[in-house]
């Protein structure tokens, strides 16, 4: 029975990370990236949608600290 020797670990190594290289710009290729004026509308839709969540946190952070404080300020005193 003749043994078959493998490859050290260095020499798989170094063609596992040749081989992840090929196969991630192959799939690279396949990707449709978008045009500038695709990118330049996604971020202010992202921008205003911040905005306005921000906004209603605002608005209920305001609304529980008024209702927080007449509740203390019932009870306190």
């Amino acid at each position: 029975m003749a043994d078959v020797k493998k490859e050290n670990w260095f020499k798989r190594a170094i063609g596992a990370i040749g081989r992840y290289f090929r196969e991630l710009r192959s799939e690279l290729k396949k990707v449709v990236w978008p045009t500038p004026q695709q990118v330049v509308k996604n971020t202010l839709i992202v921008a205003v949608c911040v905005l306005v969540v921000g906004a209603f946190i605002w608005i209920f952070d305001f609304v529980a600290q008024v209702g927080i404080d007449a509740l203390i300020s019932a009870f306190h005193g």
